[in-house]
């Protein structure tokens, strides 16, 4: 999927046939009935990142319902983790495919006529304010639509398609955020966007991944190719993002170079694996080639998403920027060391002991965020610049004997 190219499409196809919904909705679509809530739909389509962060939300509509009466919406490329999360069975996640404008609109038919054959009491658009999960929200069938709207210019416009309007809030966790649309079930209509609802910070409540035996042992015959060694040594994992699809959450590759290198001398019997997508792995073997160290070496595109959260179980430390392999390192026992940049720990760090924040705070950052759609005029990311190789080494030690127990 081109994020980018997504992004164009939710724009100028989104913002007119949201504004035609509206026009359409003012007459003729059924209002709340005040009917208890039975069967309840997420839309949650793009960053299984922020899957993870919707765990709490998922699970509080299913003490609601019941779990055989949560349903979700995604991208077919992004169902792996809720898969993995198991709060949703299987057979309640639509796919929708979108590897093409016309796949993704014929999915999104075959969605929409399956929501409103089973019936759906409510439904609740997680994404903050794309128009294409606001279309399949109001196109769902649902009669309580629950969702973000831009009161007074405060998010893109995407019409006036729900009828729990809330308003979004950039002070809050987004794990309170999702929470909060779950919430608002229970709030009358016409009340919001005032909305006597105290978050609670929660503490860890994310599931454990437990693999298969034969899947450890894939990953440890992979392990074993490329160490050379019949058991598994200590693995540092490096996730340098060569190809990040947002540019300004990248830090440098060159500075997680020079970290492989303070790492390999510090810790003799370490070996350090560089992973990635297979788009990535040209780049990163380069990487790998310029430390030219027989303990180093690349796993990019060598690994399924499920062998990945594998590999984390396998091993000590990640160290990765603002991304999903964060957050899937939040359902495993590896510790994690995550920088951040344009965006802020505060809304989007993976809440788990086991993970420690660096952000720089600088003036001007955090620069995207739901209200701006993501989006920035900076070309010079100096908040990921400002984050010193020094200082994510150290945090990797601390994390590296917080996993060992010593």
């Amino acid at each position: 999927m081109n994020v980018r190219k997504m992004m164009r499409i939710d724009r100028w196809i989104g913002v007119p046939l949201c504004f035609a919904l509206t026009c359409w909705r003012k007459f003729f679509t059924r209002r709340p009935s005040g009917d208890a809530v039975r069967r309840i739909l997420f839309i949650k389509l793009a960053e299984q990142g922020s899957t993870v962060l919707a765990h709490q939300a998922l699970s509080d509509a299913a003490a609601r319902v019941g779990r055989e009466n949560v349903f979700m919406g995604v991208f077919q490329e992004n169902r792996f983790i809720l898969d993995v999360l198991g709060v949703i069975p299987p057979e309640n996640v639509l796919a929708l495919n979108a590897e093409s404008l016309g796949t993704l609109v014929q999915s999104a038919l075959a969605a929409i006529a399956r929501l409103r054959r089973l019936g759906i009491d409510a439904a609740i658009d997680l994404e903050f304010f794309a128009r294409s999960s606001a279309l399949l929200t109001a196109l769902s069938g649902a009669a309580v639509r629950v969702g973000f709207h831009a009161y007074f210019g405060e998010g893109p416009y995407r019409g006036d398609l729900m009828t729990h309007r809330v308003r979004y809030n950039p002070h809050l966790h987004t794990t309170e955020t999702f929470a909060m649309l779950v919430a608002a079930l229970d709030v009358r209509a016409e009340a919001l966007p005032s909305f006597d609802f105290v978050p609670t910070a929660a503490g860890e409540r994310l599931p454990s991944f437990t693999p298969a035996a034969s899947e450890v042992g894939e990953v440890e015959a992979l392990l074993a190719r490329c160490t050379g060694l019949p058991d598994t040594p200590p693995l540092i994992l490096l996730n340098a993002n060569a190809s990040d699809l947002v540019p300004l959450r990248r830090w440098d590759t060159a500075r997680y170079v020079e970290l492989a290198r303070l790492l390999l001398a510090h810790f003799p019997q370490v070996h350090i694996a560089f992973t990635g997508a297979r788009e990535e792995a040209a780049k990163v073997q380069a990487l790998v080639r310029q430390l030219g160290d027989a303990r180093c070496f690349s796993l990019a595109g060598e690994t399924t998403l499920r062998q990945l959260l594998v590999l984390y179980g396998l091993a000590r430390v990640l160290v990765t920027n603002d991304s999903g392999p964060a957050h899937f390192a939040s359902l495993t026992s590896i510790h994690t060391v995550t920088l951040f940049g344009p965006e802020t720990p505060h809304l989007f760090a993976a809440r788990t002991p086991r993970n420690t924040a660096l952000w720089a705070g600088i003036a001007c950052s955090p620069c995207v965020s739901a209200l701006n759609n993501r989006q920035s005029a900076c070309t010079d990311n100096v908040c990921m610049q400002r984050i010193g190789v020094g200082q994510v080494f150290s945090a990797v030690c601390e994390s590296y004997k917080a996993r060992d127990g010593k």
